[in-house]
């Protein structure tokens, strides 16, 4: 059948993870504006209509013609009991050719912060960029004083790598980012700075 394709989805131990759909408009919108006072100060300002559905439908296009490219996966994060969104990762700007990398970044909603989640979708989205995308780098930044999240990359092997200045816009402000990136076929040894 043409035009048919396999809808991605990677399942944890917990969650299944796979691409937006319409139908996702209303637990993500509740999960963002329930979690807005959480997720603020470690993201970029939120356009006007952020939450509206016309931004949804458009993020849901995307997230189609992104991974049909092969330029980004941007995935939800369902609990596979209640199928409840938790939260969301993407692995965007991925690159071809010599470099066979891209760059991860992700969320999760207030109540679900703290209890493994993000710990879990990244391993297995680390695991499928490896060895089904062929990835050989994945790249991760955040801000300094986010501890969470760079335990989070610290718990699943990703190394520190140094700091970029004026990295991305948080909250309306030019941030300095820790860098962090994991390698496939990784030889160095653990490191403490940062």
């Amino acid at each position: 059948m043409l035009g048919f394709r396999r809808r991605i989805s990677i399942e944890t131990e917990r969650m299944t993870l796979r691409l937006p759909t319409h139908a996702d408009f209303r637990s993500w919108t509740e999960l963002r504006e329930t979690s807005a006072d959480h997720l603020r100060p470690w993201e970029p300002v939120w356009a006007h209509d952020h939450l509206s559905r016309k931004a949804f439908t458009n993020r849901v296009y995307w997230a189609g013609r992104a991974e049909g490219q092969g330029t980004a996966l941007p995935l939800l994060m369902f609990h596979r009991d209640d199928q409840r969104l938790l939260g969301a990762l993407t692995l965007d700007n991925i690159r071809r050719g010599p470099v066979q990398a891209g760059t991860l970044g992700y969320w999760v909603g207030a109540p679900f912060a703290r209890r493994g989640y993000m710990k879990e979708a990244v391993l297995a989205l680390v695991h499928y960029a490896f060895f089904t995308m062929d990835l050989s780098r994945i790249e991760s930044a955040c801000l300094p004083e986010n501890t969470p999240s760079r335990g989070v990359l610290e718990k699943t092997g990703f190394k520190y790598e140094g700091v970029a200045q004026s990295y991305l816009q948080i909250n309306g402000r030019w941030r300095n980012h820790v860098l962090y990136a994991n390698l496939r076929h990784d030889r160095r040894g653990r490191t403490d700075v940062g």
